[in-house]
């Protein structure tokens, strides 16, 4: 039998671990960008043109490299971090592997310009495909420039997997974002098609925050600050009327590296319990520092997840740490006594005693005196009786007892006994009459039944196999759903111009996902103008969603769309026109009248499988006549 297990090829293995490390043009930046923080590089420049896909440029003033360092940086675990295991727990530093450059090279096409201070002379090295093309000495400046082209250009399932420019360049501004959060003592510039999206001087780490995310954020963020020997915590945490179902900024950091962590994220939201609604989520930057032999960041190639060693103590240290600032802001009223409309409060005098109040009564009052048979007096006021309880005639007739209904042979129910009492008002929302054209199944309803809603949710009606329920937020988000979702297809949208146009303030990476669905936005309504700096005047909205928040609305449909990370047109014309309705439906609560329950069945089954909310939920159950009877035996 002949061998069959043999070694691949290095250009194989390293396109193999480039598919783990790099997976899309933001992992090609959040590496390099890593690797000119850890050279001590105080101004990074990054570059990329048509969302990375065409060409991503880094430029550094690090330390650089030597022509030796430089060819030894794009093999394999070739890495100036460790040297042996036992570094890995003692870890400071960004990057340590020696996978980035490697993993890069391999399915990518990398310029490299690079030199050290005291160096007159720097070096070029040009590879593509992990192979090297050319090196040779030039002229350059201090630190390092790595221009990476052509990405996965030898593996072209990997590039027909990569999403739209939009979708990928809010990937590497959320990358780039991350990084400049943590490091705000460094400078950082990003430039998409010659356009500048950020220009971050060097600042203190609350203006970072605000020059990422707005200014609007300033009033919103309390700080925190907590100091043990297990772990140091500082950050800000915003107040909780802040709070938001989507978009919500949520940051953890620890060692200077960004995280995910979900048990940390609970802490926070624990501290947060009965203050915010349920669902609602609040932004928060917090910032840990604990020792590198207490933490493993190697568990994850992207090093996003981290394995702490005291996760449950470092818990309750962060909910504390919480709740303290969330204490603070809650316990100190704000009293301003400069006011100028303060009340004007006399100073006490013991030479002046106040009046006693004066009672006023009638002294020819006699209860049991009748002046007449229809009216009273008291006082100086005449009651008239008759008016007072002529209401009472009217309120008893509404609570006559419907008589019982009579049954034919057949035990169906006559509809000529079952009218409703014509003194009961129709536009009651309780009770009102259903037609058989309502349904679907005309056959399947009995005549003469009745409709009711019940508990301000659900539309009640007998049906021949039973009793069915209609949830009716649920109906009218089908309604409106299928109402969006046509104005999309067709573009026929109607927008309604507001009397004082608001400004929306968006973060880069959501202006970049703005830009995408903008044609979309206008066919449903919405009239936008873009007032550059990621700054947009919303001139109009659609028609019938008065009442509602449309910057709520928008940044909604926003965060939807970058969560689903969908760049497919159909696909995010769904998520739109699904927002939109689960917006604009009416509430649970909302009482109904005749006319109104009418409208909504009626257009809930001209729609397609009404049964079911676009997004896969129940609308319409059925309880089986046998089943009802069972609670009766």
């Amino acid at each position: 039998m002949s061998d069959i297990i043999h070694l691949l090829p290095d250009s194989v293995a390293n396109q193999i671990a480039a598919g783990e490390v790099i997976q899309r043009p933001a992992s090609v930046i959040k590496e390099l960008v890593e690797n000119a923080i850890d050279a001590d590089a105080k101004n990074i420049h990054v570059l990329v043109t048509d969302a990375g896909k065409t060409s991503i440029q880094v430029i550094d003033d690090g330390k650089g490299m030597s022509e030796t360092d430089a060819r030894l940086s794009f093999e394999r675990h070739a890495t100036s971090k460790i040297r042996a295991a036992v570094d890995l727990f003692a870890l400071r530093t960004m990057g340590f592997r020696g996978e980035a450059l490697a993993s890069i090279a391999a399915v990518a096409e990398v310029e490299l310009k690079t030199r050290l201070e005291r160096e007159e002379l720097g070096t070029r090295l040009l590879i593509a495909g992990s192979r090297v093309e050319s090196q040779e000495a030039i002229s350059c400046s201090k630190g390092s420039n790595f221009s990476v082209k052509n990405l996965f250009f030898n593996i072209p399932a990997r590039r027909k997997f990569l999403k739209a420019n939009s979708t990928e360049l809010s990937n590497i501004l959320s990358e780039f974002e991350r990084i400049a959060l943590v490091h705000p003592d460094v400078a950082f510039s990003l430039y998409s098609n010659d356009s500048e999206l950020f220009n971050l001087p060097v600042s203190p780490l609350k203006q970072r925050i605000l020059a990422v995310f707005g200014k609007k954020l300033n009033q919103q963020l309390l700080n925190i600050e907590v100091d043990t020997t297990m772990v140091k915590i500082a950050g800000y945490v915003a107040k909780p009327e802040t709070s938001r179902k989507k978009g919500a900024h949520q940051y953890f950091f620890v060692n200077g590296r960004y995280m995910r962590h979900p048990y940390f994220h609970r802490a926070v939201m624990d501290a947060y319990e009965q203050l915010i609604p349920t669902g609602e989520q609040v932004s928060y930057f917090i910032y840990l520092e604990v020792d590198p032999a207490n933490i493993d960041v190697n568990i994850h190639p992207t090093k996003t997840e981290i394995k702490f060693e005291n996760e449950q103590a470092i818990w309750q240290i962060l909910s504390a740490s919480v709740k303290e600032a969330l204490g603070k802001f809650s316990a100190i009223p704000s009293i301003d006594f400069d006011t100028e409309d303060m009340p004007d409060i006399p100073a006490y005098s013991g030479d002046a005693l106040p009046e006693p109040p004066s009672v006023q009564f009638d002294s020819d009052f006699n209860p049991f005196k009748s002046s007449s048979s229809s009216s009273a007096h008291y006082g100086s006021q005449r009651v008239e009786w008759e008016q007072l309880y002529g209401g009472l005639a009217k309120a008893s007739k509404m609570n006559v007892t419907e008589p019982e209904p009579f049954f034919d042979g057949e035990d169906e129910l006559l509809p000529s006994r079952m009218e409703v009492d014509p003194s009961v008002d129709d536009s009651s929302p309780e009770v009102v009459s259903v037609s058989s054209s309502l349904y679907a199944d005309e056959s399947s309803v009995e005549k003469g039944t009745l409709y009711l809603q019940f508990k301000g949710r659900f539309i009640l009606t007998s049906v021949k196999s039973g009793l069915m329920l209609i949830d009716q937020h649920r109906a009218h988000v089908k309604v409106l759903y299928e109402r969006y979702r046509s104005q999309l297809l067709e573009k026929k949208g109607v927008s309604q111009g507001v009397l004082f146009p608001e400004v929306l303030q968006l973060p880069a990476s959501e202006a970049a996902m703005l830009e995408s669905i903008m044609d979309d936005l206008l066919a449903v309504g919405f009239d936008l103008s873009s007032l550059g700096g990621g700054s947009y005047a919303v001139n109009g909205i659609p028609s019938g969603i008065e009442g509602l928040n449309p910057m709520d609305l928008i940044r909604s449909m926003l965060h939807t769309a970058m969560e689903k990370g969908n760049d497919v047109k159909d696909e995010i014309q769904h998520l739109l026109a699904l927002t939109l309705a689960y917006s604009a439906a009416i509430v649970y609560g909302q009482a109904l009248t005749k006319e109104e329950m009418t409208s909504l069945v009626d257009h809930l089954f001209a729609c397609s499988s009404p049964n079911y909310t676009p997004d896969g939920k129940v609308i319409i159950a059925t309880i089986k006549e046998d089943e009802i009877e069972k609670l009766f035996k």
